[in-house]
């Protein structure tokens, strides 16, 4: 089997290897066969859309996933340090400012032919619960404060591009997130380095998973 793991940053991926997912189980035939790819995908929409159809062609994997960290929003139940496997994303500032505020491109009526998702779903998520499930919203802008919120969990800058391609390709995919911050203009109270470990951990149970179906 080969699984991809496509990390926004070097950063998020600084804790995540390959060799760490051999187990005592795992016979020689097993390791030798098995690959677990790295490929740091870029910041935002664009580079995330660009990235996924270029290793979707590349690799032509079996598995890909999206890992990276998040913000959480104040009505959530999730908190900083979580990690969760992201359900349904939406570019959420995708629209137009009207004179009763913004709305998103799916709910304005335009004559124009086109069609937007307003929520991306994910048909591939496990049976077993191996990490709790979130509802994501995607954004270039970081924090917007006029997106709408209600119903979801955590923010970040590149899911809903990874969705929406992966889709389109038949791609078998997941996303797994591990919060950082709240989502809070004039927050700085990250916790970058222990987001990204729990990210580490998150993805080799989700991994382990994998390799057993």
């Amino acid at each position: 089997m080969k699984i991809v793991v496509i990390f926004p940053t070097s950063t998020e991926a600084q804790f995540f290897s390959y060799s760490s997912m051999i187990t005592e189980q795992m016979t020689i035939e097993q390791v030798t066969t098995e690959q677990v790819i790295i490929e740091i995908g870029g910041v935002g929409l664009s580079a995330a859309a660009y990235s996924t159809v270029k290793i979707i062609a590349q690799h032509q994997p079996d598995w890909l996933i999206m890992a990276g960290i998040a913000g959480v929003y104040a009505h959530s139940t999730f908190a900083v340090g979580d990690v969760v496997l992201v359900g349904s994303e939406c570019e959420s500032d995708l629209g137009f400012f009207t004179p009763s505020g913004f709305t998103h491109l799916a709910d304005l009526k335009l004559d124009m032919d086109f069609s937007i998702a307003k929520e991306y779903v994910c048909p591939h998520l496990p049976d077993e619960p191996i990490l709790p499930l979130a509802n994501s919203n995607s954004m270039n802008a970081a924090m917007a404060p006029f997106i709408q919120i209600r119903g979801v969990d955590i923010e970040n800058m590149e899911g809903a591009a990874f969705f929406q391609v992966c889709l389109a390709e038949q791609q078998k995919f997941l996303e797994v997130r591990s919060i950082s911050n709240r989502v809070k203009i004039g927050d700085d109270d990250w916790d970058m380095e222990g987001s990204i470990r729990a990210l580490t951990a998150g993805l080799h149970k989700v991994i382990d998973y994998l390799l057993k179906i």
